[in-house]
């Protein structure tokens, strides 16, 4: 069979993500601050972008610049247009006459150097600072320092020393029985309890700073009654002494009083605040939506490199083909922004019309809702719906929250109907909330408390959603007053 070379026209359909594509889509899911940031280094690298604020020494004061309009496609910002240029502005002139001016008067000293904020500004130190601040205070020797400094870089952000003392001494010239000994020096630092290996030695090394009298009473509970102190058994830790009752409550509650975790004050978990993409306002009987743009910059495109392309300038193809595709970038930028508010406008309408006895009278009254119904009724792609909603946030009359939230699976009722997972995970919390916390409520009371409000859920649902929140289980929610006891 002879093999031959031949050509052969094939008609097929295929989905090409554009560059432009590509960027509309980034534009969606970035959250608020991710946008500015986006849109600041835009401005930093496209010189064809300008904030509606920054002055243009090439606008025409008395005809309004076409470049203002974001919608014009690239042939019209690029059109030849015949518009003057300003003459250059007598700057030598202005400022002989701002010179002439008299001063007005100051309150600040001249003479003095200017304010330093910087000086005013304090970091909280970190729990390593703090303990290696304390060491330089010790009489420890350099090799036990060096052990110690090992020690303290090897504690967890709870305090804990999770590492054992073996494996630190490996990269170190100190023996095992030295280490110890450096350790036992570690844990008298503050804060009370630090360096300790598990919870049972954190609190032994809190109750050294007990007297006497208290300390051995306290130490034999949390060596020998420590599951009992943890499923809150006070009855049997008292009975397990043939001491007065009130001395040992005394001791259980000094216990109870401990730090768990000596690392917690010095935790460098920040709160961070979020900016509402979305502000809903309801005036008279309607919400109306109002979308968050300060801080968000204000694009347009630069009439100076308009003119350069208008005017019958010198400019070679290399310079030309740079200006076209600045200016082609900077106009697709300023399409996706608007496109993404649009999107976000009509997606939020879209979600108020669906829950609108949400807004009106709280989370008892959120509907179930899924992706699709948005999508159906503005429209759009489910995966345009996903990506709009995330990490956006709204502020609503009756708090933050984000727009994934609206968004939850349904549970049935008696009688037909359906209710949203979310407003029984509400109705879950009111209920244990208001329940005996000396005789706490399982899970499968909650379910019979449910029932009687028509709602259909399993005990293991629950215990899931009950996990969710957070929430402990009936045995560790159990708070006995010691003074009933």
């Amino acid at each position: 069979m002879a093999l031959e070379l031949r050509h052969s026209l094939k008609l097929r359909q295929q989905l090409v993500m554009t560059p432009q594509l590509q960027q509309a889509i980034k534009m969606l899911q970035l959250s608020r601050q991710e946008l500015v940031e986006t849109i600041n280094q835009e401005l930093l690298e496209n010189p064809m972008l300008l904030e509606e604020e920054t002055f243009d020494d090439n606008i025409d004061t008395e005809k309004p610049s076409q470049s203002e309009d974001t919608d014009d496609s690239l042939n019209e910002v690029m059109a030849k247009d015949e518009e003057p240029i300003i003459e250059d502005f007598d700057w030598a002139n202005y400022i002989e006459e701002y010179n002439s001016q008299p001063s007005l008067p100051s309150m600040v000293d001249k003479s003095s150097e200017p304010v330093q904020f910087e000086n005013f500004l304090t970091t909280s130190p970190t729990l390593e600072e703090h303990l290696n601040w304390q060491l330089k205070f010790t009489h420890l020797s350099k090799d036990e320092k060096s052990m110690a400094y090992l020690i303290i870089g090897n504690l967890d952000k709870d305090g804990y020393l999770r590492t054992s003392l073996e494996d630190i001494t490996t990269s170190s010239d100190i023996n095992i029985k030295d280490a110890e000994k450096v350790l036992k020096a570690v844990q008298q630092f503050d804060p009370p309890g630090i360096a300790a290996r598990d919870i049972k030695e954190c609190l032994l090394i809190q109750s050294q700073f007990f007297p006497d009298g208290q300390r051995e009473i306290m130490t034999e509970i949390i060596e020998n009654h420590l599951n009992k102190l943890e499923s809150r058994d006070y009855n049997g830790i008292i009975k397990a002494f043939k001491r007065p009752k009130a001395i040992i409550k005394a001791a259980i509650e000094n216990i109870i009083n401990m730090e768990p975790r000596p690392g917690r004050p010095f935790g460098n978990d920040k709160a961070f605040y979020i900016s509402p993409d979305i502000h809903i306002v309801k005036v008279d009987d309607e919400f109306v939506i109002l979308l968050n743009e300060d801080g968000l910059p204000k694009l347009k495109l630069s009439n100076l490199y308009k003119n350069v392309m208008s005017l019958k300038i010198n400019v070679n193809e290399k310079e030309k083909e740079y200006i076209q595709d600045k200016l082609r970038s900077a106009s697709w930028l300023i399409k996706s922004i608007h496109q993404r508010q649009r999107t976000l406008y009509k997606v939020t309408e879209s979600i108020i019309r669906h829950q609108k006895s949400f807004f009106e009278k709280g989370i008892q009254y959120l509907k179930p809702l899924i992706l699709k119904d948005i999508a159906d009724d503005v429209e759009m792609h489910e995966s345009t719906v996903c990506r709009i909603t995330t990490n956006k946030y709204c502020q609503t009359p009756i708090g933050l929250f984000e727009l994934k939230y609206f968004f939850n699976s349904s549970i049935n009722l008696n009688g037909g109907d359906t209710i949203a997972s979310e407003s029984v995970k509400d109705k879950i919390r009111l209920i244990i909330e208001s329940e005996n916390t000396s005789k706490p409520l399982s899970d499968k009371a909650i379910v019979e408390i449910l029932g009687k409000k028509e709602i259909q859920i399993a005990r293991r649902t629950v215990a899931k959603y009950r996990e969710m929140m957070k929430i402990q289980s009936s045995n560790k929610r159990r708070k006995p007053k010691l003074r009933d006891i």
